[in-house]
């Protein structure tokens, strides 16, 4: 009876040594697997740390590229607004060169006629003469 006992002892010392040695090869496994799972935790954090970088970075550059287009806006507001102004101003003087004009070609009417009036004049001594020569 004491052999099947020792023999019993000596086969559960065996199944418990080749438990430690599975729960030991477990242990590693699981310790590997942590390690893994830290790594890219750990890789995960830095992507995530850059890509909030990136992203504080895009929204600076949003945020100029906005304010630049406003600016843009209000330079072509205001660059029609000066257009208006100079072509509100080119009207002016158009208008003040027609009047001028106007006023200009009614004295040159008014010049050729009285030219033409004294042409006339002209013509009616010269025929006076001619009369008065005939006359005499």
């Amino acid at each position: 009876r004491m052999k099947k006992l020792e023999k019993k002892l000596e086969e559960n010392k065996i199944k418990e040594e080749k438990e430690a040695q599975d729960l030991e090869a477990m242990v590693q496994h699981v310790e590997q697997n942590l390690q893994l799972m830290t790594k890219r935790a750990v890789k995960a954090e830095n992507s995530a740390a850059k890509l909030k970088q990136e992203n504080a970075l895009l929204q600076v550059q949003l945020k100029n590229y906005k304010t630049e287009n406003e600016a843009l806006r209000l330079g072509q507001s205001a660059s029609l607004a000066a257009v208006k102004q100079n072509a509100d101003l080119a009207l002016q003087n158009l208008l003040t060169v027609i009047t001028n004009s106007e006023s200009s070609i009614k004295q040159l009417v008014s010049g050729a006629e009285s030219l033409q009036l004294v042409a006339d004049l002209l013509k009616s001594i010269d025929r006076f003469s001619e009369v008065s020569e005939d006359g005499q």
